[in-house]
C-alpha cells in the first residue's frame, strides 16, 4: 500500500478479508450447518472450539494490560465479563461448558483440555501470543473477525437446529448473546483502528493482522476436517467419537 485509505475505505478493505477468508467458507462448517456432521463430529468441534473459546479472556487481559488509554481499558473489560461472567455459572464460557455437557462430553474433561487436537493448541497459542506481542494496533485488529460473526451464528443456529435431533435451544444458547455482543465489540475495535492507523503502512499492518486472525480460524477447522473427516487422521492423545 503507497496511499493512504480513508476511515470508509480501510472498513471496506477489511471487510473485504472476512469475504474472501472467514472460515465460514470452510468445508467444516458447511458440514456443520447443513446437517452433514456424526454427532461426534460436531463433539469434537465443539470440544476443540472450547479450547479457543476459554482463551478469549486471556488474550483480553493481555491486550487490557497493554493500553495505557483509560477508554479503551474501560471499554475492552467487558470482553472479560461476557466470557467469564460476573460470578459462578454465568458468561459465555459457561454457556459453552454446557453445549458440551449436552452432547455428551464431560465437563472436567472439557476444562481440562482433554483430547483437544494438537493443531488447536497451537492455533489458539499462537493468537494469544500474537496479541500479546504484537503492536497494540495489530492486537485490536486481530479481533475484528467479529465483522462477519453475527450472519455465520445465524446460519448456525437455524441449520443445527434444524438437522440434529441432539441440539436443542437450550444446548446453544452461547449464540443468543453473541450477535449483539460482537456488534457492540467492533464498534469499539473498527473505531480504534481507523483512528489509530494513520499511515499506509500502519493500515496494511491492521489488514494483515485480520488475515492472521482468519487463518487461525481455518487452521482450527482444517484440523478437525482431517481429523475427523478426511482422511480421518485422529492423532494420539485426541478425543475419538463413540462409533
Amino acid at each position: 500500500m503507497t496511499a493512504l485509505l480513508s476511515p470508509e475505505e480501510l472498513e471496506q478493505r477489511l471487510r473485504e478479508v472476512g469475504e474472501a477468508r472467514y472460515h465460514d467458507k470452510h468445508p467444516f462448517h458447511t458440514r456443520l450447518h447443513s446437517g452433514q456432521c456424526t454427532k461426534g463430529e460436531v463433539q469434537a468441534w465443539a470440544l476443540n472450539r472450547f479450547t479457543y473459546q476459554a482463551h478469549i479472556p486471556v488474550k483480553d487481559a493481555f491486550l487490557i494490560a497493554r493500553t495505557s488509554d483509560p477508554a479503551l481499558r474501560r471499554a475492552w473489560r467487558q470482553r472479560l465479563v461476557d466470557h467469564d461472567g460476573e460470578g459462578d455459572g454465568e458468561g459465555g464460557i459457561e454457556r459453552w461448558l454446557r453445549l458440551c455437557e449436552s452432547l455428551g462430553l464431560a465437563r472436567s474433561d472439557v476444562q481440562a483440555h482433554r483430547g483437544v487436537l494438537p493443531a488447536t493448541r497451537f492455533a489458539v497459542e499462537a493468537y494469544v501470543n500474537f496479541v500479546r506481542e504484537r503492536p497494540l494496533l495489530e492486537a485490536v485488529a486481530s479481533s475484528l473477525t467479529e465483522l462477519f460473526s453475527p450472519k455465520v451464528i445465524r446460519h448456525r443456529v437455524e441449520g443445527m437446529l434444524a438437522h440434529y435431533d441432539f441440539v436443542s435451544p437450550e444446548s446453544l444458547s452461547y449464540f443468543i448473546a453473541r450477535p449483539e455482543q460482537a456488534r457492540r465489540d467492533v464498534e469499539t475495535a473498527l473505531a480504534y483502528v481507523t483512528a489509530h492507523a494513520r499511515t499506509p503502512a500502519e493500515q496494511e499492518a491492521v489488514i494483515a493482522a485480520l488475515e492472521f486472525k482468519c487463518d487461525v480460524l481455518w487452521a482450527m477447522l482444517d484440523a478437525l476436517h482431517h481429523a475427523y473427516v478426511e482422511p480421518g487422521h485422529i492423532p494420539p492423545g485426541a478425543f475419538v467419537p463413540v462409533r
